[in-house]
């Protein structure tokens, strides 16, 4: 063990670890639900590719906690590399393991196809999307994330639509509109390829967002997921807000409540981001290396109303000059008078629901 070198131990992984190579600890919840994930899809003989290997720790906890046999694990870094090395060494692992870019190893002729997909590089994962589609088959799952959050949430509107090809939202609701720029984006690259893609799940936390989405061979599938795509308006006013499908959609200039200016945002995604029933497994399955904070979000998820959008309570009560009101309380108010509801994991003090703002403030009443 080199000098200044430490050991760790996350899930069933050992970790040599060293300040020249990245490694944080407080993503431990989002490995943790890559984990269940993998494992909860995983069947018999499923290959992986961790495309952004590092410390190799996602790769290890793959391997030793959701049973994939076949493991390849690359880094375009050296010094990553070599405690890649180390780490594979230290945890007995067999597989394939090498100090490559991406690019250079998804261009290799008749390279092998995976069944699972990890990318979790520095920033947007914008630029590799072409050469994961490379490497992928029918139904390949795909686990992407993104941590230009600034980028996707508005905060540098004219990075995302250089990068992303889309107007993002910079309010309350951006890191929605975050996750369904980068689903988009998936979607279009992958159409391209005469593939479509089926979100599975979508996570929005701290500084990056991640998603998992199966991909699906034939042209009626790249239609079809283009299908899903579409734009949004918002109105500052109010806090109303309104999306429609399709390529050219008519989408209202006034506020259908206020009749104040709207501001168009996207392209979006806006189909469906979550799937129930494998967030449903995930929570079932027996892992103790899993911890508490990762089920209990999985939970919330799988609670949550899968539908465009939500509305801030602070928000709204603020624009109206209303005293403050529980989200709960609204919820409740809004499910009495049979419309559906959720809390969101985008924003703990805002609702999901199929009513329209003017129900909203009906209930504030």
């Amino acid at each position: 063990m080199e000098k200044n070198n430490k050991e760790v131990t996350e899930g069933k992984a050992q970790l040599l670890l060293s300040n020249t190579v990245f490694y944080n600890p407080k993503m431990k919840t989002l490995r943790d639900i890559s984990v269940l994930f993998v494992k909860t899809l995983n069947e018999k003989d499923s290959s992986l590719l961790d495309c952004t290997a590092a410390t190799g720790v996602r790769a290890i906890r793959y391997v030793k906690e959701s049973d994939i046999q076949d493991i390849t694990a690359i880094d375009i870094n050296e010094e990553a590399s070599k405690m890649l090395f180390s780490n594979i060494k230290l945890n007995t692992l067999k597989g394939s393991f090498e100090n490559v870019s991406l690019q250079e190893f998804s261009s290799r002729p008749n390279n092998k196809k995976f069944d699972f997909i990890d990318l979790d590089p520095f920033g947007t994962p914008q630029p590799y999307l072409n050469d994961i589609m490379k490497l992928v088959k029918d139904n390949t799952v795909l686990m992407i994330t993104a941590t230009d959050t600034a980028v996707l949430c508005g905060a540098h509107a004219n990075a995302c639509i250089k990068i992303y090809g889309a107007k993002p939202m910079h309010n309350k609701l951006c890191k929605e509109s975050g996750i369904r720029i980068l689903l988009m984006n998936i979607a279009k690259v992958a159409a391209t390829f005469n593939m479509g893609v089926e979100p599975i799940l979508s996570i929005s936390d701290m500084h990056y967002m991640r998603v998992f989405v199966r991909v699906k061979y034939g042209a009626k599938k790249a239609l079809d997921s283009l299908k899903e795509l579409g734009f949004a308006s918002f109105c500052k006013n109010c806090k109303e807000f309104d999306y429609k499908k399709g390529f050219v959609p008519d989408l209202e200039r006034k506020c259908s409540y206020c009749k104040k200016e709207n501001e168009g945002f996207g392209e979006f995604y806006l189909g469906k981001i979550q799937d129930k029933k494998i967030i449903n497994k995930m929570i079932s399955e027996d892992n103790t290396f899993v911890n508490s904070e990762a089920v209990n979000f999985l939970s919330k998820l799988s609670n949550e109303l899968d539908i465009p959008f939500f509305y801030s309570i602070p928000d709204i009560t603020k624009s109206l000059k209303h005293k403050s009101v529980s989200p709960d309380k609204i919820l409740n108010a809004l499910k009495d008078k049979g419309f559906e509801g959720s809390k969101t994991q985008f924003d703990r003090d805002s609702i999901k629901t199929n009513a329209g703002v003017s129900e909203i403030i009906k209930a504030l009443e």
